[in-house]
């Protein structure tokens, strides 16, 4: 079995045929179609499904998926480790994040490490679930995570990260009262826009409720995030926002309250035990230490 082979394996499943991930590989169609299957004569059985229009994997290709992600992972590391060792720079980081967590405080991270090491690319997967956060992290998938700390985290080692404030915010000619605070009552008695259960701002939301003994009164359910500010300027209601998004929106027009008592967050970076890529050791060292201003 060679890398290649694995990396041909991988690039169709992720792209759902053999022409998009020849594509996407820049390589000859035939050239990944006789390594898939010199792969399958290996295994001695049929990774995918040919079908008229793309692929779908057999039971036996749904068992490699796991296995192949973590070895090319390996692999990847094994590399940057070398690299390091002969003094040469760049590599890649792969990070997957929550989305909210992504807007703060992972961009800000990610200033600071591209300013110390700007040859490392580098990519952000953002699943809305902190579980699925986890989970990739587990797999291989992705070596680094960003994920609520209310997630649990099984195994994996990490590191908690500063405490951030998060912020309601109302549409600018809204009727609530003058001043810049806002308490659980009045937020539970507002229309909000709000993004699907299991996230991480709808459990804040759903908190704040459930101890009041009130359901939300929901004005609109999206998982598109982008959304949310456009709804709240353009009337339709109001939004729970973590700072960096709350202040955004103010910047474009909307009220930003304070919560009393102040409603608190902070995630979590996670990994899997065991060595970590050149890249991915400097961003846990990065996040370890204290921002400098």
């Amino acid at each position: 079995m060679e890398r290649r082979q694995l990396e041909y394996f991988i690039a169709v499943v992720e792209h759902g045929g053999f022409t998009a991930a020849a594509n996407a590989l820049h390589v000859a169609q035939p050239s990944l179609s006789h390594a898939i299957r010199s792969l399958e004569r290996e295994f001695g059985g049929k990774l995918f499904h040919r079908l008229p229009h793309g692929v779908a994997l057999t039971a036996a290709g749904e068992a490699l998926v796991r296995p192949a992600q973590q070895v090319l992972r390996d692999l990847s590391t094994a590399s940057s480790l070398v690299r390091e060792v002969l003094g040469l720079s760049g590599g890649r980081l792969d990070i997957v994040s929550q989305t909210t967590l992504s807007v703060d405080p992972l961009a800000e991270m990610l200033g600071r490490f591209h300013r110390a090491h700007p040859r490392v690319s580098v990519r952000v997967v953002d699943p809305e679930r902190g579980p699925a956060v986890a989970q990739m992290v587990a797999d291989g998938q992705c070596e680094l995570g960003l994920v609520d700390a209310s997630v649990t985290t099984a195994d994996l080692r990490g590191i908690d990260l500063p405490e951030q404030e998060m912020h309601v915010v109302l549409p600018a000619d809204h009727p609530h009262p003058a001043g810049d605070t806002i308490t659980s009552r009045e937020l539970a008695a507002l229309d909000l826009i709000v993004t699907p259960p299991g996230t991480e701002t709808r459990a804040a939301v759903d908190d704040v409720c459930t101890a009041l003994g009130v359901a939300p009164r929901i004005a609109v359910e999206t998982a598109h995030r982008a959304m949310i500010v456009p709804l709240v300027l353009y009337g339709v209601g109001a939004a729970l926002l973590p700072a960096s998004m709350a202040r955004d929106a103010a910047l474009r027009g909307a009220r930003m309250l304070s919560h009393r008592p102040r409603l608190l967050r902070h995630g979590r970076l996670v990994w899997r035990s065991g060595p970590l890529s050149p890249a991915a050791q400097a961003f846990v060292d990065l996040a370890s230490a204290p921002a400098q201003d």
